[in-house]
This record gives C-alpha cells, structure tokens and sequence, in this order.
C-alpha cells in the first residue's frame, strides 16, 4: 500500500513537473506588454479619460487573447517562429517589408525603455543624461558578454512591483457601479486626443514583439501538436491575466488623478500607488519602472534581431562574436544607440513613452495581417487553421486596428502639414 501511494506521488509529481515545463510562453508574451511604455500608456489613459477608456482596453484584451492563441498554435503546429514562416510563405519584397516594419515598431520600444529608465531616475534626481548613456552600455555589454541571464532575473522581480496596482484600485475605493458600466458600455469620445491614446493601448498591448517571441518560444520549449492544447490554456490564461493589470492600471490612475489631463511626469503615475505604499508610491514606482524597462531594453532588441537573422539564415546567438554573427550583433547594437539617442532628445519623456506605442500601433496592422494569412492557411496547419468563425473574428479584429492606425497616421500627418 506504502509503495502504491509513492508511486501515485510520483506520477503526480511527474504530471505537475511536466506542467510546470509547459507553462510560460504564453504568460511571458503577454505581461511583456507591461514595460514602461504599457504602464505610461494605461496611466495616461486613466488620468486622461478617466473610466471611459476600460470598455476601450476591454476590447483590445479580446483581440489580445485571439491574436496571441494564433502565434502560439503557428508555433506549435510548424515548430518554427514567424521570421522562418514569413521567410517561406512571402515573397521577398514582402518579406523584406514585414521585417523592416518588425525592426521599426521594435526600435520605437527601445526608445520608450530607455525613455522609461530615465523617467525612473529622475525619481531618484539623478538627469537622463547621465541615466541613458549608462543604462545603454550597461544592457549592451551584459548582452555582448553573455551575463544577461544573471541580470534578467534581479530586473524581473524588480518589475513585479507592479503586481501592487490590482491591490491598489481596490482600496482606493472606485465607484464601482461607474466602472462596470464603462467596462461593459462604450461611452467613448469623438476627439483626437481619444483616439491617440486608443492607437496608443493597441500599441502597447498587441505590439509584434510579443507575437514573434511566442511563436519562436513554443516550439523552442518542445510544445507541438499533442502538447498545444495545455499550451493553449497557458496563452489565454496569461494574456487575460496580463489584461486584467492592464485594466486596474487604469482604474488606479482614474481614482487617484480628478484632474482630467494627459500624464505631465511619472511622478504623477506614481500616486496610483499610494493607497499600498503611502509616501513610499513614487520610490515604488520607480523600482517597478527600472525594473521593467531595463528587462525589455534588452529583450526587445534581442527580438528583433533574432527574427532578421532567422529570416536572412545567417548565425544568431549572445555566445557568438561580432565576427560570427554580424548581423545579429549589429542589429542589436545598433537598435541599443538608436534608442537610447532618441530617448536623450529634450523632451516630456511620459510623451515620449506614449508616441513611441503609437508608432508601434500604426505599425502593428501591417504584422498582423502577416499572422492572419498564415493562420488561415491549410496547406500549412491543415486541421488547426482558423475555421469560419475564428477567421471572420480574427479578420474583423485586424481591419478594425488597421483602420484607427490610418485614421491617426492621416490626422499626424495632416497635423504635421
């Protein structure tokens, strides 16, 4: 009987090892949205437009969880990441096209990382002038050198100081009947400025990087056919998680902020927090900011990287010298100066964070249109492509990003003239 009941122990603890194997991709991808760029974004739209924007951002969550499920079955079902499917499925124009928008939308995020690095110091008075360039050759050279591993740990749990906002919407007492009305009924505003920052939440919240790390993380875990529905769950569960902080960013913001105006500074952000840190809400909030930008700084331009060199088949590694892997390395390198620059220029660096997940949402419909033709096809996944309904959802999904992305690059533009 004893070693009946260790057995079943055994088993259990195998399943539950096993499962603990399996989980990840999905929840990484999607709380990958909430750096400093996501967190600026949500605030904004808090302080700006109070409740309005939850029935916005409830819209986006669902487009979220759709757009991510397919990156994630591509990758199970193909075991290949995007760069190789968009490489072998499109011509090479159209290849070409996908990754220089890929490569742009991810410089713009790398802008908005060290844009958010130096808003954290500026917490602490430290200028970003002294923040960036040091945070720049800090990332880089724990990349080049291969010592990134041990840091990314210590920046994770740095970010997840964030995971405060759910307890502090709570105890800043919300109206909650005023949040569940705007959550679930539109009451949406026919201004520019409304419809910047509904660009700027797709933006931030279903930006190409966290597709093409899911589809190239799955089948990298060894996740294929037989394993994709426990995947499955891990992606949804994770999206709706990370859209749930999403949403108490927001509700934080909006009752902690009456004034209904854009975020002047992050020090603003800050008092979100205040119901669970007190006086202590603008130095937690600068930990949180550090944390998460200085995570993404260096895996947003790793990504982008990686896809390039998948795409053109040349050698892609941190382990590797700048001789063995030029492309890979320069293209990183050169995504780390070209941020960190941008983000030195003078400026509200809280406006910088916000139109740089504008630049991505403008960016973002062209990405997905790659994505929902590969999901449609059945040469590729056979039984698991999108069927009638999905495909008509999906489809309906994009064509509603593209057209608020064409909207607003008119209205800039025009703006500009």
């Amino acid at each position: 009987m004893t070693r009946g009941l260790i057995g079943k122990l055994k088993g259990t603890r195998s399943r539950f090892l096993i499962g603990l194997a399996l989980l990840g991709p999905g929840l990484i991808a999607a709380n990958a949205g909430n750096d400093a760029g996501g967190i600026a974004t949500y605030a904004s739209a808090g302080a700006q437009f109070g409740y309005r924007m939850l029935f916005v951002m409830g819209l986006v969550s669902i487009a979220l969880v759709i757009i991510q499920e397919m990156c994630a079955r591509l990758g199970a079902y193909t075991g290949e990441g995007l760069g190789s499917l968009i490489r072998e499925h499109f011509s090479i124009r159209l290849t070409t096209l996908a990754l220089a928008a890929f490569v742009i939308a991810n410089t713009g995020l790398v802008v908005s990382e060290f844009a958010g690095i130096a808003a954290a110091f500026q917490l602490f008075h430290v200028s970003r002038y002294i923040s960036i360039p040091i945070a720049a050759f800090t990332v880089w050279g724990l990349v080049v050198f291969g010592s990134y591993r041990r840091a990314e740990r210590f920046f994770l749990v740095l970010s997840l100081t964030f995971l405060a906002y759910p307890v502090a919407a709570i105890l800043a007492h919300p109206h909650w009947g005023s949040v569940n009305t705007n959550l679930f009924w539109p009451h949406l505003l026919a201004t520019k400025g409304f419809l910047f920052i509904t660009v700027a939440l797709i933006g931030t919240s279903i930006t190409p990087y966290m597709q093409f790390y899911l589809a190239s993380a799955v089948p990298d875990k060894g996740i294929g056919p037989k394993e994709y529905k426990r995947e499955r769950i891990d992606t949804i569960a994770g999206t709706i998680f990370a859209c749930m902080i999403s949403l108490f960013i927001i509700i934080a913001t909006a009752t902690a902020i009456s004034h209904r105006a854009p975020l002047a500074s992050a020090s603003q952000a800050a008092l979100a927090l205040k119901p669970v840190a007190g006086q202590m809400a603008t130095q937690l909030f600068a930990i949180g900011l550090l944390g998460a930008s200085a995570l993404a700084a260096a895996i947003v331009p790793l990504s982008a990287a990686y896809a390039v060199s998948e795409a053109m088949g040349s050698e892609r590694s941190v382990s590797k010298s700048f001789r063995d892997a030029p492309i890979f390395l320069g293209l990183f390198t050169a995504q780390i100066v070209i941020g960190a620059s941008i983000a030195l220029l003078p400026g509200n660096l809280i406006s910088t964070l916000i139109n740089a997940q504008v630049l991505n949402g403008i960016i973002t419909p062209l990405l997905l249109a790659y994505i929902l033709i590969l999901a449609n096809k059945k040469s590729l996944l056979k039984g698991a492509a999108n069927g009638p309904i999905f495909r008509t959802v999906a489809t309906a999904c994009v064509a509603v990003v593209g057209v608020l992305s064409i909207v607003v690059l008119v209205q800039t533009v025009s703006g500009w003239v």
